[in-house]
């Protein structure tokens, strides 16, 4: 009896065997993957939340982009306009309350603080990493790890009016030449103008005379190493200082006025951002000319600061690899290109700022061009501390304080503020 049933096991284990061996292998492999395939990708959900910049020509683009994403995908995209300056408070209530988005929209720079407070989670980028310019992956990373899907790449140019500036200006010594020259405050004339009390303005004649916010080696910042005091930081105080006693800039000019004056005709030459470039447009017409920011005397291009507006994975998503998808897709070529051409901001991927709709643009080129000379923004959480300390300390500078003195005081103020609050 047990040799006929060990006989039995042995004909049922050698079938078995045969089977596993059998044409059906390859199929029953295929099916296998299949079932991996599903796995990796759970079930769609009917909605993923997205908080968008409350601006309009923004929403307009992604309205057509989710459009497309919902036709393709069957998930439906409920759009919510959020100011991103409201997107991390707003986060920080409605995300445990299970109240939050999915993905929010946030410039580089508050990522630090993000996840500080726990609000975002690292992404996957995987293959796609190699369609983001460099200065974008620089900026979504943070702890050698990715946090956005970068949607837009943004910094300052310079803008001028050719029918008061003949040639494009390559030097900054021209532009002081201008300034001399077309500078008129009794009549709201001016030859240069530019946010001077603002240090994400004036950052690239600080920097490109060997200023720094924080010691950087190998894509890790040191807050403890601030270079916003050294001999290249002083040298740009006063540089900034001189432009206030010439009157180049007045003291109590603001965004508004600035525009104001430029759009009227009445200035020359201004640094601005290519959010800018259609406002512009529409008032000066031909006459409206950009260009990377001159060189400095020591001849070295001007290194502004890079910042990369990216969608986030919200910690309190329970659809994380949907939101994903979604992120994946309002950033790919097309999408760029769509939001590029309705909202008029310039892509964070290679192969869109490569494109002829963008390089043959002697406008939106400019900026293109800058980038190449511009620095991300540090995205860490200390880098929150820094502003209001150094805007405080150029608004002492126009007013004739003394640079090194105010810068020092700055640099200490802004040590104290990262070490009470710890964002290091």
């Amino acid at each position: 009896m047990k040799k006929g049933f060990m006989y039995l096991l042995a004909m049922f284990l050698l079938i078995g065997f045969l089977a596993a061996c059998g044409p059906d292998d390859s199929k029953k492999s295929g099916e296998k993957e299949d079932a991996k395939t599903t796995d990796e990708m759970p079930e769609k959900p009917e909605t993923l939340t997205l908080w968008v910049n409350d601006e309009e020509k923004q929403r307009e683009a992604l309205e057509k982009m989710t459009k497309k994403y919902t036709e393709e995908t069957g998930i439906k995209v409920e759009m919510i306009p959020v100011s991103m300056l409201e997107q991390i408070e707003k986060l920080d209530v409605e995300g445990p309350a299970g109240n939050g988005p999915d993905v929010i929209y946030q410039p580089h720079d508050r990522i630090g603080d993000l996840v500080l407070r726990g609000l975002v989670e690292p992404i996957d980028l995987g293959e796609k990493e190699e369609e983001y310019t460099e200065n974008a992956l620089k900026a979504v990373q943070y702890e050698e790890e990715y946090w956005g899907y970068p949607a837009v790449s943004e910094t300052y140019a310079l803008f001028y009016n050719k029918s008061r500036v003949k040639e494009e200006p390559k030097e900054m010594k021209q532009i002081m030449e201008i300034a001399e020259k077309d500078t008129n405050p009794a009549k709201d004339e001016y030859g240069f103008l530019l946010e001077a009390a603002n240090l994400y303005f004036v950052y690239p004649f600080f920097s490109g005379n060997g200023a720094y916010v924080f010691g950087n080696e190998n894509g890790k910042y040191d807050t403890t190493d601030i270079g916003l005091n050294n001999e290249g930081a002083i040298k740009g105080g006063e540089l900034v200082q001189e432009w206030y006693e010439k009157e180049y800039i007045p003291q109590d000019l603001t965004p508004d006025i600035l525009n104001g004056l430029f759009k009227e005709g009445k200035v020359s030459a201004v640094i601005n951002g290519p959010w800018m470039v259609r406002e512009y447009e529409e008032d000066l017409g031909e006459d409206l000319g950009a260009a990377p920011i001159p060189v400095l005397d020591n001849r070295e291009h001007p290194k502004s600061f890079v910042g990369i507006k990216s969608y986030m994975l919200s910690y309190y998503s329970e659809n994380k690899k949907w939101a994903q998808d979604l992120m994946a897709y309002l950033t790919n070529f097309e999408s760029s290109l769509l939001y590029y051409d309705i909202a008029g901001e310039l892509p964070a991927r290679k192969d869109a700022m490569e494109d002829p709709e963008i390089v043959e643009n002697p406008l939106y080129s400019a900026f293109a061009e800058q980038t190449k000379y511009g620095e991300p923004m540090p995205s860490v959480p200390a880098m929150q501390q820094v502003w209001e300390p150094f805007n405080d300390a150029l608004n002492f500078i126009s007013k004739g304080e003394p640079v090194e003195e105010v810068l020092n005081e700055a640099v200490e103020s802004i040590k104290q503020k990262i070490e009470s609050t710890g964002a290091n």
